[in-house]
């Protein structure tokens, strides 16, 4: 497999946006390129990386636009590479308009298992694609913030970026 990437500043920090051959696979805010590249490696051990040419920027500059524009779509293919019962969250979770929360129990409940409030948390802390499956959209059932894959503090700016938006 080979993966392709790319890095950009955002507001949010540096993100780096990677591609297969399939289509968009990772889309993740670190605070440096070291450690993205070394998370990059990590998700997919047996794939080679290479950094993309100049052809590649248009993706990458339609992502930092949704970062900076949640509001805006993605029309991009993506690589979604997980379990059935992650892909149903995170194709939930697709659906939710910029600016709206759900808690995980709703989710868990929209996915028709509605015990499985854990492992709808355990979907979300898998999600490889940051902003375009936007997982920061879930909270606690109290409304309250609780953990996000890139930091809490990423997922209230862009909580506040989305109702400042809509």
């Amino acid at each position: 497999m080979m993966i392709t990437y790319g890095l950009a500043e955002s507001s949010l920090g540096l993100v780096i946006v990677a591609t297969s051959e399939r289509g968009l696979c990772t889309v993740e805010f670190g605070n440096d390129e070291a450690m993205l590249l070394a998370q990059l490696h990590a998700s997919f051990p047996q794939a080679e990386t290479k950094r993309a040419g100049p052809e590649a920027d248009f993706i990458v500059r339609q992502v930092v636009a949704l970062v900076e524009q949640p509001e805006r779509t993605l029309d991009l293919p993506l690589d979604l590479q997980g379990t059935a019962f992650q892909e149903r969250v995170w194709q939930v979770l697709r659906t939710l308009p910029a600016g709206s929360t759900i808690s995980y129990s709703e989710l868990a409940e929209r996915i028709d298992n509605p015990k499985a409030v854990r492992a709808v948390a355990s979907a979300c802390a898998a999600n490889r694609l940051a902003v375009v499956i936007p997982c920061h959209r879930v909270v606690r059932s109290d409304g309250a913030l609780s953990g996000y894959r890139w930091g809490i503090e990423r997922k209230r700016a862009l909580l506040q970026r989305e109702r400042k938006d809509t």
